[in-house]
């Protein structure tokens, strides 16, 4: 199911706290640089219109927030709506999520990262581009804190337990533990739009949560 067109922005928006690019990234890494304090720091792996990231960063404001959206029209899109409901603690930037493990985030540094509903590249020669691949998961149990947790949700079943699979094989996380269906207690009551359409239509969505070891 591909993306939806996007409503337009209002260009009386400053977005420029709440948006960035990967060069525009503290380097060394500082989180207080982009979000003025020191808190737990949770990373969204491909946030698209950013409903988990206002979600989230309003529902628990003692916690940081860092959304990575590779289509810059996606990640203008998520960080307006920040700034429209005036959330200080979350940010988008526009950047390859590879990149930004790679390049800028540090050992145990974060608490968790979040990664709904990726593109699953169907066909098999395209498998390589898939996110969830042993380079980017051995960068997540990296920056993870001890006792820091990893939640991968996808609509792909096969999808799915490959990443299962590869996760057991090529990281020392704890996992998987099941993550049960809540019911929705209101029309926006989920983790990302996608989801919302996936229930909506009575389709299933399969979720996993991994847990870094604190030994």
């Amino acid at each position: 199911m591909g993306r939806r067109a996007l409503r337009q922005i209002d260009p009386r928006l400053d977005l420029s706290r709440h948006l960035k690019t990967l060069d525009e990234l503290p380097r060394p890494w500082d989180a207080e640089v982009l979000f003025g304090r020191r808190a737990p720091l949770e990373v969204e792996v491909g946030s698209g219109k950013g409903l988990f990231l206002r979600s989230a960063a309003a529902e628990r404001p003692d916690v940081d927030f860092l959304g990575i959206e590779i289509g810059p029209k996606y990640a203008r899109f998520a960080a307006a709506g920040l700034v429209k409901l005036a959330i200080p603690n979350a940010v988008v930037v526009i950047a390859d999520a590879a990149r930004v493990f790679d390049k800028r985030l540090p050992d145990a540094c974060l608490a968790a990262v979040h990664v709904y509903f990726p593109d699953p590249w169907w066909k098999r020669r395209h498998e390589k581009r898939r996110l969830m691949r042993p380079s980017l998961v051995r960068h997540v149990e990296r920056t993870l804190q001890p006792g820091g947790r990893l939640h991968f949700w996808t609509d792909v079943e096969e999808y799915f337990h490959a990443t299962l699979q590869m996760l057991a094989d090529h990281t020392g996380l704890d996992g998987p533990h099941e993550v049960p269906e809540s019911p929705a207690e209101h029309d926006m009551d989920y983790r990302t739009h996608f989801e919302r359409r996936k229930r909506l239509h009575g389709e299933p969505v399969y979720r996993a949560e991994f847990t870094k070891p604190t030994d």
